[in-house]
């Protein structure tokens, strides 16, 4: 589960989907040809190595499913990266 505010980064994982789950708010999924908008209740899945950047224009809470050990980020790092933690 995360809240998201902002505009993430544009990023890749190269391999592995990353599906996204909005449970209240509204969440932009931008994609280099369009832009998906999700409300409370939808489900996105970004193909494995297709480039995004999720956008809030005010807060969201969305449950995010990825494979383990997969990296925020991708493949962009920076700031914005954090600790893969194993639960």
């Amino acid at each position: 589960m995360v809240k998201l505010l902002g505009e993430f980064v544009w990023h890749t994982h190269p391999d592995t989907d990353e599906m996204f789950f909005v449970h209240s708010g509204e969440l932009i999924i931008q994609l280099r040809d369009r832009d998906v908008v999700l409300g409370p209740g939808d489900v996105f899945v970004v193909p494995a190595g297709v480039e995004h950047c999720p956008r809030a224009d005010e807060e969201v809470s969305a449950l995010l499913f990825e494979r383990s050990g997969t990296v925020n980020t991708g493949d962009a790092s920076g700031d914005l990266t954090s600790q893969v933690h194993e639960l």
